[in-house]
């Protein structure tokens, strides 16, 4: 039986719970309801803990006297000084090892990637053996096996290796000469830095040239004179104001120079290559995206494979690398936590370890923690998406 609706009559009428628009916004209410009941459980929970346990809360601790020693520290720090500098210093630590991180994964991965490519069947194979071994083993494992069975199994302080140029290498780590800076320093430092952002700009400059001439420009001597040649030139002027404090090996320690602590080493290590592996790959299947056709006519235009490779292929393929290589150096970030393991003072052993069992404020420490690995995994994505926006392709 059909229903004929009468020109001019009003709609039939829906019931309230069977509006989608009512039972929206319900639900949404619903779950708002639930998170908020949730939350302050939680930190109701939280609250009575601290009560029961008789653990203050709040930041007050944070200038309250540590009371204990950090094996490396990039600024000034000894066991009189505060939580708050105990916490700089283990974020400086954990910046320095993910940043050299980086860049050394940066390199051998790509290394590693173009080799895998490679027609050279020994070149090749070494290539897949790295990295089929290396990504398969956990990191934590790598991090112990670079600590205890390469670093640790060095010689002692009196059969210490002495590599040419005053360098000391033992169990206890690597002595290097320590640079010493005097009066007048300050101007290499201001030129080198003007020199950067000089190069920078005479890139820009040479590349708008380019498309608008098609001449090239010599970015790379000049951007060589700019940042070593006349800094070079500031440093012989001023009269060399740079000296080397060189270790010198006693009975029992090493005084003077730059120690490399091997938690520091075996850190750096572990990450690099165990990253690299990824990258590696990362590599591989970006180059591979590339079409064969880009290969074949830069070919016929009599280019050999090396400026192919370099001036087309990667070009095109770091479309395709940077968004995943992105994730990479996330991972290693975030992966460099592992260092309490072998006793690396970095964010976590620091600041989450002994800072959190003296005080015993869990609730603010472990936030603080998570807030400084949260601000640096979004800084690096924002600087990498900046950077993926420039070399992405412009189609009209």
């Amino acid at each position: 039986m059909s229903i004929e609706l009468k020109a001019g009559s009003p709609p039939a009428s829906v019931p309230f719970y069977n509006d989608p628009k009512v039972r929206s916004i319900v639900y949404q209410v619903a779950l708002c309801l639930i998170v908020a009941g949730l939350v302050y459980g939680a930190a109701s929970n939280a609250v009575e803990n601290l009560q029961r346990a008789r653990i203050a809360s709040g930041f007050g601790f944070w200038d309250n006297i540590a009371g204990f020693d950090i094996s490396q520290t990039l600024i000034s720090y000894s066991n009189t000084s505060t939580y708050g500098r105990a916490f700089w210093v283990g974020l400086l630590n954990t910046l320095l090892v993910a940043g050299l991180g980086i860049i050394f994964a940066t390199i051998l991965g790509f290394i590693v990637g173009i080799a895998r490519l490679s027609k050279n069947w020994l070149v090749n194979k070494a290539a897949t053996a790295y990295v089929e071994i290396i990504r398969n083993l956990p990191l934590l494992l790598q991090l112990l096996f670079w600590y205890n069975a390469v670093l640790k199994a060095l010689p002692d302080l009196r059969e210490s290796v002495k590599i040419p140029g005053g360098i000391f290498l033992n169990n206890r780590g690597l002595f290097l000469p320590a640079p010493v800076t005097q009066a007048g320093f300050g101007f290499v430092e201001i030129v080198f830095f003007l020199g950067i952002v000089g190069s920078i700009v005479f890139h820009i400059w040479a590349r708008k040239r380019q498309e608008k001439t098609g001449q090239q420009a010599p970015v790379f001597l000049t951007s060589l004179g700019l940042i070593i040649g006349l800094p070079l030139i500031v440093y012989l002027i001023a009269g060399m104001p740079l000296s080397f404090n060189f270790p010198q090996a006693g009975r029992f320690n090493i005084a003077g120079g730059l120690e490399v602590v091997p938690e520091f080493a075996a850190l750096l290590f572990g990450l690099s290559i165990y990253t690299a592996a990824f990258i590696a790959e990362v590599v591989r299947a970006g180059i591979l995206a590339v079409s064969h056709g880009q290969t074949e006519a830069a070919y016929s235009l009599g280019m050999k494979p090396g400026p192919t490779l370099r001036l087309i292929v990667v070009p095109q393929a770091m479309r395709v690398i940077i968004p995943p290589l992105t994730s990479q150096y996330l991972n290693l970030t975030k992966n460099s936590s592992l260092a309490v393991a072998i006793g690396y003072p970095d964010l976590v052993q620091v600041f989450t370890g002994t800072v959190l069992n003296q005080t015993g404020q869990a609730v603010e420490v472990v936030a603080i923690t998570m807030a400084v690995y949260l601000t640096i995994s979004l800084t690096t994505s924002f600087l990498m998406n900046i950077y993926n926006s420039r070399m992405k392709l412009v189609e009209r």
